[in-house]
């Protein structure tokens, strides 16, 4: 009798010590290592961007590096920057599953911004952001973020020619002698092009195409500044516009290509919000020519977003 009642307890207590083990975790979700730079081909990448790199085997990360030491920048007219101060260019690619992804910052004057830009949009890289890191510098610098996903060679061969333009020199900016108080546009025309009604006061014409989005369950939309708008002045042979886009993450690449493919100017990418659903980037842009060709160019943005 106290054999069977011995091994009644000893099979409670198996079971009990079986019931407080974790279950065993489901099929294909074990913890997956690391990524490894391993498999980055990292002496191609260098040849294909023409710049050397350093490998970071734990974070399965391979960094190309350009420093800018052909400009010499001044803070203040008195303080030198120099590459590790803030003024290196930078792609780093990792693997992503079966293929790769790339990531980076490049540094440019306000001349080299959007002649790289437009290499960076052509070559299938993503835009992501465009802003200034520093005050008072002399000559002005930016600093444009690209990224990208796809295979290793075509990644590195378009950041090759990232990098490549930044040794040419710079467009040079646009000419106009241009007065608000002498405007002479044709507001009417306008209104056409951009198929919406603007304001036309003070030798200035705006049009505003507001959206919405929302602050936790408050919808805000175009009077809180969630809207597109563009102005203009001058005349209908030389004029200029100047504006802002709000978009969708997944609109501003599109955006950004068919603005520059009018010859319009990008003159900053950010945000102006944080924790809004959706999230809406800005792109504020800048061109000059004649006016109804400038509103073509913003309408063919505009075309391409959500409405």
């Amino acid at each position: 009798m106290r054999i069977i009642l011995l091994a009644a307890l000893l099979a409670a207590c198996t079971k009990k010590e079986q019931a407080d083990q974790p279950p065993p975790p489901p099929a294909g979700s074990a913890k997956q290592p690391p990524p490894t730079a391993a498999a980055l081909d990292t002496a191609n990448i260098e040849k294909l961007t023409g710049a050397k790199g350093k490998l970071d085997d734990k974070a399965g990360v391979f960094k190309v590096s350009v420093p800018r030491k052909d400009l010499a920048v001044t803070i203040a007219g008195s303080v030198k920057m120099t590459p590790p101060l803030g003024l290196t260019a930078w792609a780093a690619f990792q693997k992503m599953g079966d293929h790769e992804m790339v990531m980076g910052d490049i540094v440019l004057t306000e001349d080299q911004v959007n002649p790289v830009m437009s290499i960076a949009l052509d070559s299938g890289l993503e835009v992501t952001a465009l802003h200034n890191h520093f005050f008072w510098d002399s000559p002005k610098v930016m600093f444009m973020h690209i990224g990208g996903m796809g295979d290793e060679t075509t990644l590195a061969t378009a950041v090759g020619k990232v990098f490549a333009k930044l040794q040419a020199p710079g467009d040079p900016p646009p000419k106009a002698t241009i007065d608000p108080a002498k405007s002479k546009l044709d507001a009417a025309k306008l209104d056409v092009v951009l198929a919406g009604k603007g304001d036309y006061k003070d030798g200035v014409y705006k049009a505003t195409f507001g959206r919405t989005t929302k602050m936790g369950e408050t919808e805000v939309g175009n009077t809180m500044g969630v809207n597109t708008w563009a102005a203009f002045a001058g005349t209908a042979d030389s004029a200029i516009v100047d504006g802002d886009f709000a978009v969708l993450e997944s609109e501003l690449q599109t955006v950004l290509k068919t603005l520059r493919k009018a010859n319009i100017n990008i003159v900053a990418i950010h945000q102006h919000m944080t924790n809004e659903q959706p999230r809406i980037m800005f792109l504020h842009y800048w061109g000059v020519g004649k006016a109804e060709e400038l509103a073509k160019g913003v309408k063919a943005a505009l075309d391409t977003v959500a409405k």
